[in-house]
């Protein structure tokens, strides 16, 4: 009996080395797979300008919500369309007179999230275009207005903003469909499609430029143009903890990526757009060298650029600077439009 005992262990032991054999020799199998996977071990890699410049943005349709405002010649209203499966709201101008209009895709800077609502940043300007022939179209950006939450990492979520704007501008044109349902008169110009940016928006709107190599007339208004990460850096005094967080998250994820591949200084040859410039000499959150910075690296690139700048004026061209940039941007676009 205790021989057959000794045998019965021995035959259960072997099976269960068997059975864990056969496990490790599984996943051995299946680890190399996944850990040389190259997207899942560093996803942010699709963010990379090169990437993102080989990637088919496919057109996402625009759908018209709520009236917001209602005026003697034009009207504004929500809009929303799906970037990657999660919804993106914002705000589209447009005349009320029947016609066909070139669109100004309009890109707002950082705008805290407690007091945001749809067209802050934006709206102003956009008023001013849409009354000189021009429909505007600006999104709230993932985790804005209506739109989604974005992503939980903070470094993603910037670059989502690039995709938002991406996406966009291959569907601007979807949304005669949209007009079309609403009984809109109105029609959009697919083949006449301006781009505005002020502050960040312009560090989006420039990013947008080097990453499609569209000829996309764009007018910035003291855009963020500085290297990246010191481009967020610089921002991290308005923090209450001093930017200590942000630092964290930028040190964990130069760990893992080449910061180089994020910076829009690195691509400004692959502009292929005219470019117009606007800058307050009093402005304390874009200072005025970034922006004689950029233009003077855009004029060695040989690229079409005009610049302007506003003796005393802050970062939003006030008091002296705001009514002569809007004339000015208009012009700009109804000139370079004849060209497209």
């Amino acid at each position: 009996m205790k021989l057959a005992g000794a045998v019965l262990i021995i035959v259960i032991l072997g099976v269960v080395i068997l059975v864990l054999w056969l496990y490790v020799k599984e996943k051995k199998l299946v680890s190399p797979a996944v850990n040389t996977n190259q997207e899942i071990e560093k996803p942010l890699l699709r963010y990379t300008y090169d990437a993102l410049s080989k990637t088919n943005f496919k057109l996402s349709e625009i759908t018209l919500g709520k009236v917001i405002s209602d005026k003697e010649d034009f009207i504004s209203r929500i809009f929303y369309i799906d970037i990657e499966s999660k919804k993106v709201s914002g705000l589209v101008n447009y005349p009320k007179a029947e016609g066909v209009y070139p669109i100004v895709v309009m890109f707002r800077g950082y705008v805290d999230k407690e007091m945001y609502t749809t067209g802050i940043g934006t709206q102003r300007a956009g008023e001013e275009f849409v009354k000189n022939g021009f429909i505007t179209i600006a999104p709230d950006f993932l985790g804005y207005g209506e739109s989604d939450n974005p992503s939980e990492n903070p470094m993603e979520e910037r670059f989502q903003t690039y995709v938002t704007a991406l996406t966009l501008l291959v569907s601007v044109n979807s949304i005669n469909n949209a007009f079309e349902i609403n009984a809109v008169d109105t029609r959009a110009d697919a083949d006449n499609i301006s781009i505005w940016g002020h502050s960040n928006g312009g560090q989006i709107a420039l990013t947008i430029l080097e990453v499609a190599e569209k000829n996309y007339p764009t007018v910035l208004w003291a855009p963020v143009s500085k290297p990246f990460p010191y481009s967020i850096l610089f921002y991290t005094d308005e923090f209450d903890d001093r930017g200590k967080m942000l630092r964290r998250v930028i040190a964990e994820f130069e760990q893992d990526y080449d910061v180089e591949n994020y910076s829009l200084t690195n691509y400004l040859k692959r502009i292929n757009a005219p470019i117009q410039i606007h800058q307050g000499s009093a402005d304390d959150a874009v200072p005025i060298d970034w922006s004689e910075e950029l233009v003077d690296k855009l004029k060695d690139s040989k690229k079409d650029v005009e610049y302007f700048t506003y003796t005393g004026a802050d970062h939003n061209l006030i008091p002296n600077g705001w009514q002569l940039a809007v004339n000015r941007s208009i012009e700009f676009y109804q000139n370079k439009a004849t060209k497209n």
